[in-house]
């Protein structure tokens, strides 16, 4: 069985936008996962953090070029249940000190729920919460 890694926002931003300081790197991991076959799965959640983040900071058009060729690839978007949402604010809560997103908490909550282990992310809250992060 092919790997599987969960990718978000920032990984996806990075890849993106040129002037970001992890976009080599994200264009080296990207490289890799179509080499290798990766699957890439992520949320309607972390693509809607996406299209603001990229058409604010590139513009409009761009982002929704950008969002256009995910959903138009074999990447999977996971859309989570009102339950999964709830988990995720329970975690939230839990570790609100952290000042975690809740769009990364749900993100987690998906992860669990789909037994992956691996994200596409250059956000260490994801290793906070036991996950590896592919470099």
């Amino acid at each position: 069985m092919a790997d599987k890694y969960f990718t978000d926002t920032g990984a996806w931003f990075a890849l993106f936008y040129r002037r970001d300081s992890h976009h080599p790197d994200a264009v080296r991991i990207w490289h890799r996962t179509e080499r290798e076959r990766i699957r890439i799965i992520t949320t309607n959640h972390v693509l809607d953090e996406l299209a603001t983040l990229l058409a604010r900071r590139t513009s409009y058009n761009f982002s929704g070029n950008r969002l256009r060729e995910i959903y138009d690839s074999d990447i999977r978007i996971e859309r989570p249940m009102e339950s999964d949402e709830l988990d995720a604010l329970d975690f939230f809560l839990k570790y609100a000190d952290q000042k975690i997103s809740f769009t990364d908490c749900l993100s987690f909550v998906v992860m669990r729920k789909l037994g992956l282990r691996k994200a596409f992310t250059f956000d260490r809250h994801f290793e906070y919460a036991g996950f590896e992060i592919i470099s």
